[in-house]
């Protein structure tokens, strides 16, 4: 009896040039259709490990890590300056699911720039941040604004230090008047100082100090005063 051979499966040809289609490894630049540009580490088609991308419209650049075809690790985002044909580097730190996470410097123009952590595209946790009027916070965020613990330092010198809620002085802090001499330290709701102390402070070394030194006033129990007025604020 003769041996009769099995036939071969054949593979359709769709899933042939699928497979042969599927991009893993390291590739040269690869361009879409839309005109952007990547050249570096793919995984199933996916841009994953190292790379960098370059979007035709805007003419930004991305170079750094990649998972599974989103920005995830370490990576630099840079922009075309359309005066000088130059890249100018916008954010360098960490991302996670195409979004800033981690620690990063971010680049809001030459003399302003945010250095600490992000979650979510929004610096939130601790960070420093330069402003272009030479102000200066360092502390706590949340979601972009001044949350917890932190330090403002205007420019010329006076400074807050205390709570912060949703972008506000919030809670227990201290305002050093140091162009003056002087000292604020007590309870403040939304921005407005609402109970507190003045004292001088430095006035010896103040550029503008007040004319005449505070006068010592005497309570018979400042801490009572201060929590009775507190407790009014919190029961709003």
């Amino acid at each position: 009896m003769p041996h009769l051979k099995k036939p071969r499966k054949v593979e359709p040809l769709s899933k042939l040039w699928d497979r042969k289609a599927q991009k893993c490894g390291l590739r040269h630049t690869v361009y879409s259709v839309n005109g952007d540009e990547y050249t570096g580490n793919w995984l199933d088609s996916k841009k994953h490990g190292k790379g960098t991308q370059i979007w035709k419209k805007g003419g930004a650049i991305y170079d750094g890590d990649w998972k599974y075809g989103k920005r995830d690790g370490y990576g630099t985002y840079s922009k075309l300056l359309s005066v000088t044909n130059e890249y100018s580097r916008e954010y360098s730190g960490g991302w996670k699911n195409d979004k800033k996470h981690g620690f990063g410097t971010y680049f809001y123009s030459d003399a302003a720039c945010y250095e600490g952590e992000w979650s979510e595209d929004q610096r939130s946790g601790w960070g420093r941040m330069y402003y272009d009027n030479g102000d200066i916070y360092e502390g706590e965020w949340l979601k972009n604004k001044h949350h917890g613990q932190g330090m403002l330092r205007l420019a010329n010198e006076n400074r807050y230090e205390g709570n912060w809620k949703y972008g506000k002085k919030n809670g227990h802090g201290k305002y050093f008047y140091l162009d003056k001499g002087q000292l604020y330290e007590g309870f403040w709701v939304d921005g407005v100082a609402k109970c507190g102390t003045v004292s001088d402070f430095g006035r010896a070394e103040a550029p503008t100090p007040t004319i005449y030194p505070i006068p010592k006033v005497h309570l018979l129990d400042v801490r009572s005063v201060l929590m009775e007025t507190q407790s009014t604020y919190h029961g709003e």
